[in-house]
């Protein structure tokens, strides 16, 4: 089969394709045919050996992909052959066949397009979780989102709708305010501006945000975080500026706030049972067309590179996906 392989940690552009054995099945394995896959945040940080844990040596990008079984390994009986699923791995999306483990694959939803279905795990699973499970975000709460147009912004935009929350979305280019508006957001915000803070406010009638949820980091995190509301929470996601922020223990002091952190790796393994919740959830937003993952470009195999060079750029809009075949 052909998949994008690591030898070594590097830039993405001196990654290639290759010829490599198609995945042995194993007991508890279901061997899929990929048909998209997602390119995201870490999957970038990996390729380059940055992100907080290395991948041994070699291996195959991509986490979140779409697809039709191939083969079920002979313990395995709720997936049969051609079944249209989606899944979630360590590694190993952006190939045209990956093995996983049943806990890990779910029947794709009828209409579902293998592009929706590659875009969807992460970004919904993390919201939902942190603004559910770990915010306990509540109907008629204000909630903004940082980095509102990226795949785990726009994700958080809907979940927050879903919930019943009043949505503000920051973000840094008119273009992105826009999208994250067609996508349920109330108000938005340019977080690039002086005074964006004032402007907030004014959304808010003073109050504040009583949660953030924060993919971006940086300096934007720790101005965000003094315009939190009283008791407020806000969601540490990830840090796509780069920076990791020092917040200063006398400000969660003064504002009653909470600051939150959400490892989306670790969820499977300390709360089964919340995951479980969280997923039954989104599959029933899913089923009754009231959530529809947002797509965002879509780039052939031979293209990945420009995949992964589009999403680290400020002008990409939703997430990026690959298509296999």
């Amino acid at each position: 089969m052909r998949a994008v392989v690591v030898d070594n940690y590097d830039r993405i552009e001196n990654i290639t394709i290759r010829n490599v054995a198609k995945p042995e099945l194993a007991a508890g394995l279901v061997r899929v045919r990929i048909q998209a896959a997602a390119v995201g945040f870490v999957d970038g940080l990996k390729v380059q050996g940055l992100y907080q844990t290395k991948d041994p040596l070699p291996f195959t990008p991509g986490s979140e992909f779409a697809g039709v079984v191939d083969e079920a390994a002979s313990d395995v009986t709720d997936f049969a052959p051609g079944t249209p699923v989606i899944g979630m791995v360590r590694n190993g999306g952006l190939a045209q066949y990956v093995c996983a483990p049943v806990a890990d694959l779910f029947v794709r939803p009828n209409g579902m397009e293998p592009e929706a279905g590659a875009s969807f795990f992460a970004n919904y699973l993390t919201a939902l979780y942190a603004l559910s499970a770990r915010a306990k975000l509540r109907s008629g709460e204000t909630l903004l989102v940082l980095g509102a147009a990226g795949g785990v912004g726009i994700a958080a935009v809907q979940v927050g709708k879903l919930l019943g929350a009043r949505v503000i979305a920051a973000a840094s280019t008119e273009e992105k305010r826009q999208f994250a508006i067609k996508f349920g957001a109330d108000a938005s915000l340019d977080y690039t501006r002086e005074g964006w803070r004032d402007e907030l406010g004014e959304l808010t009638g003073g109050h504040g945000a009583d949660v953030i949820y924060d993919p971006v980091g940086g300096e934007l995190s720790l101005q965000a975080f003094r315009s939190i509301a009283w008791n407020g929470r806000h969601l540490v996601i990830g840090f796509a500026s780069g920076t990791i922020p020092a917040l200063k223990f006398n400000l969660p002091l003064l504002k009653g706030g909470a600051l939150l952190g959400v490892d989306l790796a670790q969820i499977g393994r300390r709360e089964p049972e919340v995951r479980d919740q969280v997923i039954a959830q989104l599959f029933t937003w899913l089923s009754e067309k009231t959530l529809v993952p947002v797509v965002g470009r879509v780039f052939a195999f031979e293209r990945f590179h420009e995949a992964f060079a589009a999403m680290t750029t400020r002008s990409a809009l939703g997430k990026m996906v690959v298509r296999i075949d």
